[in-house]
């Protein structure tokens, strides 16, 4: 077994958290051993805890500030403090947490400050040199001491790692020119005044020089702007970051040669490889499994310190729409060849991240999440080594948009299927912000630390961490989809099946209570389900019936998990028949009458698509037969089938289901311009970003927007000059965030302050929803608890998008659940501006830059762009 040695002293300085760089470089060999290298785990019972290094802990307050006016834990985007000796010195809370892995971000010496998008390097993402450790995160001793730490409590350490490109040393003009890679070319000094990388060969970066031309290490081209481009996306710069040639034996072999030194030398258990989708898929049959002795493959490297399963996984940013999983074909091709052979291990979840969030957060249907976990087992040879998530750094907080309550029904999902279940640092203290800080000291704070192991979140998360590491069937199992709601939300089932054992695990997505009936459990008759978990109270005791169904009524936005017993009891028998006569027409225009049969004088209700809330009661006559008529009026989708079935309340008297479809004629309401070439602002002095992009399409100018209604049901169509989907947007379009501001005629309340966006409502409006969208976010809010500062209640069902970019249209449609089920839109308020997005609203100031607005103060002015007026339907 390899070590590493360091003082006594220094060993009792880390434990103490009072020791720094002095006490690091004292060390000396022979004293205490580290335990760097430990045989790999069975990666699919681990849970990993994701960390942002910078926005972590600060346990060496002397390396924060390195003099080059990278620091400012006021600005979200400078450097906070938080380091590697912070990271160990917490090593306790998240242990106690449940948590068996940490993932940081990289540790590599980065460009800390790029002066063209004016952003820092924190982050970790724009090495200068991948050999080194960062100043500001500490030092080599100090990352092995991390090691050592994690390795001594059963943890294991996984590196971030980067192989596609390199900091932002230079860029093109619009001269660019293929044919001669000096043409147009500038090198960008970095904040120590460096005009390359530091390390060999990636130094060789300027295409001015014939001998580096000659070398090939970079790709010599400009930014992307296709990102649906191919070719660009593998050979051009992602953000303007200096991209690397894979396909050069030079970078490859440097590549291995720098990502094995981390795991020889620190004692790494793992990678996560960002951008994976940025170089092409058989790069990684290099990089995993090259027999190159002065520099091996990652297996090889790995299998030298005796870790027989190195864990890579990569980032494949892809979000799949509903039931198509042209995504999830894309991650799987960079963890196996068409012929099977294989390449990166793992992938990370994105597909379900997507899928997940729609459900669970904004109230889409839960068959869409059904298939996305059917598809995961069918189209992935290994889904258990893939790693699952509800929010990281990349994508908005899940309490950026979703409820508590929706929060945990996601993690009990991550806790209870196939996949590493990640968690995101600040997650279990409800963070809302994407790159906030848990140390008092750092960014977006509020002053205080947030290592709080009594947060509710905290010890919600750690019970459920319990409940995955206690019953292996749910890190080891496969799962059986039992039920969904393919018309919205409400009830999601399965079953987990290992090694002869089965628990059934059920959600309520709903925000209302939801009959879950005739579940098919495929349990024998009389097997008894004894409750593991619950997320609110207890889970009961069941049995199922003598068909192995199951029938019960579900709380709102509950969550259980039943582990089946070796025992059996009686099985009960309904007590009474009561059904549904069966149709001969499963298409209905509108309203229409159903008949069965009950018991005689029994009261029925008749539930649809399990909203028990709302269901009819209807009387039984003295021949056994009731009738009732159907009310669609929030039924709006044609393609969506919806569910009827009769209940005897109390009992488990429930009929067979009924299915049928709604098509309702959409009327419209209103058809408003809006002036073109008025996206300037409300001062009329805004400029765009200077990313071509922005100034060419000017894709925030709103031409006119479009209402329908169908029920309770509201449609819009926003007309834009144009519409963009440069950068593969989850939700089809970019460049803009929508928001949509709704007024309820005779509500109480509401508002008239437009969150975040430093201005409010025009002409006397009050908004009582509201709409926040963009190309990989769709929150909509209630204004119960909004500010200036506060975006409000997150409210579900949310809004259903359609982007048209043939049309430049986008197509909004809030189903009448979403907008409290009135009985008329008359009178309602619709107000529209644009802006844009990027886990917060873009900043603004009084010079434009490349991803930000110019022309005002973006502390105090309004981030609105272009506008509509208070349109009122009639």
């Amino acid at each position: 077994m390899h070590k590493r040695y360091c003082t006594t002293a220094w060993v009792l300085a880390c434990l103490a958290g009072t020791w720094g760089a002095p006490a690091a470089q004292a060390a000396a060999e022979n004293d205490v051993p580290l335990e760097l290298h430990v045989p790999s785990p069975d990666w699919r019972d681990q849970i990993i805890y994701f960390v942002m290094l910078d926005r972590f802990a600060d346990g060496d307050p002397t390396n924060n500030d390195q003099g080059a006016g990278e620091f400012d834990p006021a600005s979200g985007a400078k450097y906070s403090g938080g380091d590697l000796a912070g990271l160990s010195a917490r090593l306790d809370y998240i242990q106690g947490l449940g948590a068996t892995s940490v993932w940081i971000t990289p540790p590599v010496a980065n460009r800390w400050w790029d002066p063209v998008g004016r952003y820092g390097g924190y982050h970790g993402y724009w090495a200068r040199d991948f050999k080194s450790v960062d100043a500001h995160y500490g030092t080599l001793q100090d990352y092995r001491w991390l090691s050592h730490s994690l390795h001594r409590r059963g943890m294991y350490l996984i590196q971030d790692v980067v192989v596609n490109h390199m900091g932002n040393f230079f860029t093109y003009g619009d001269d660019w020119d293929p044919r001669d890679p000096a043409r147009g070319f500038r090198r960008i000094a970095d904040a120590q005044g460096g005009m390359a990388p530091t390390q060999a060969p990636f130094d060789q970066n300027d295409a001015t020089d014939p001998a580096h031309r000659a070398a090939g290490i970079y790709h010599w081209t400009p930014a992307i702007t296709d990102y649906a481009n191919p070719v660009q996306e593998q050979t051009y710069q992602m953000a303007d970051l200096d991209d690397l040639d894979t396909d050069n034996p030079l970078v490859r072999h440097a590549l291995r040669d720098a990502y094995g030194y981390w795991i020889r030398e620190v004692g790494v258990d793992g990678f996560r490889v960002d951008t994976a989708f940025y170089v092409a898929p058989d790069y990684f049959a290099d990089f995993m499994h090259a027999d190159d002795p002065a520099a091996p493959g990652m297996v090889a490297a790995a299998r030298s310190t005796g870790r027989g399963d190195f864990h890579v996984f990569g980032e494949g940013f892809g979000i799949d729409k509903p039931f198509d999983d042209a995504q999830m074909r894309r991650i799987d091709a960079y963890m196996r060849t068409p012929d099977g052979a294989p390449l990166m291990p793992g992938m990370v979840q994105f597909p379900l991240y997507g899928t997940l969030g729609d459900v669970f957060a904004r109230g889409r249907p839960t068959a869409e999440l059904a298939y996305r976990i059917r598809a995961t087992q069918a189209l992935h040879a290994r889904p258990h080594l893939m790693p699952s998530f509800v929010d990281n750094h990349d994508v908005d907080r899940f309490l950026a948009g979703g409820s508590e309550a929706a929060l945990k029904q996601a993690l009990l999902l991550i806790m209870t299927l196939p996949g590493i279940p990640t968690l995101y640092y600040g997650t279990e203290q409800g963070f809302t912000g994407q790159r906030a800080a848990m140390f008092a000291g750092g960014y977006a704070s509020g002053g205080r630390d947030h290592f709080d192991r009594e947060a509710p979140l905290y010890r919600f998360i750690r019970d459920a961490a319990a409940l995955r590491r206690t019953h292996p069937m749910f890190s080891r199992g496969t799962p059986t989809l039992l039920q969904d709601n393919a018309a919205g939300p409400g009830v999601l089932a399965y079953r987990m099946d290992w090694q002869g054992e089965s628990a059934l695990v059920v959600f309520n997505t709903a925000d209302h209570d939801v009959l879950m009936d005739n579940l098919p459990t495929g349990l024998d008759k009389g097997r008894v389900l004894e409750g593991a978990f619950a997320l609110q109270g207890t889970a009961p005791d069941i049995v199922a019936g003598v068909d192995g169904r199951v029938h019960r009524l579900l709380p709102a936005r509950s969550g259980f998990v039943w582990k089946a017993a070796a025992r059996r009891q009686a099985a009960v028998a309904s007590s009474a028949e009561v059904s549904i006569d069966a149709s001969g027409q499963a298409l209905h225009r509108g309203d229409f009458d159903v008949r069965g049969r009950g018991p005689a004088g029994a009261r029925l209700a008749l539930v649809v698509d399990g909203d028990a809330t709302r269901a009819q009661t209807v009387q039984v006559d003295a021949d056994g037969r009731w009738s009732a008529r159907v009310d669609t009026r929030d039924m709006v989708a044609e393609d969506v089938t919806h569910r009827l079935v009769a209940w005897r309340r109390g009992s488990d008297a429930v009929s067979a289901p009924l299915a049928f479809t709604v098509a309702r004629d959409w009327v419209p309401r209103v058809d408003a311009d809006d002036p073109a070439g008025d996206d300037h602002g409300r001062n009329g002095r805004y400029r765009y970003p200077t990313d071509p992009a922005w100034a060419t399409h000017r894709p925030q100018d709103i031409l006119g927007v479009r209402a329908w209604s169908a029920g309770g049901a509201l449609k819009l169509e926003l007309r834009m000059r144009k519409l963009l989907a440069l950068w593969n947007p989850a939700n089809g379009f970019d460049h803009v965030a929508f928001n949509v501001f709704l007024g309820m005629p005779d509500a109480a309340g509401g508002g008239t302050v437009m969150p975040l966006q430093n201005g409010t409502l025009p002409d006397g409006m009050r908004w009582h929803y509201r709409l926040r969208t963009h190309g990989w976010s769709n929150a909509l809010f209630s204004a119960e608890g909004a500010a200036a500062d506060r975006e409000g209640t997150p409210v579900s069902p949310g809004a259903t998008l359609h982007a048209d970019l043939e049309r430049n249209t986008l197509t909004l449609t809030f189903p009448a659940g979403a907008l409290g089920n009135r009985d008329s839109l008359s009178g309602v308020q619709v107000y529209v501006n644009t802006w844009d997005y990027d886990s917060r609203y873009r900043g603004l100031e009084p010079r434009p830059s490349v991803y930000g607005f110019g022309g005002g103060d973006g502390n105090r002015d309004p981030l609105v762009m272009d506008e509509t007026d208070a349109i009122t339907l009639p």
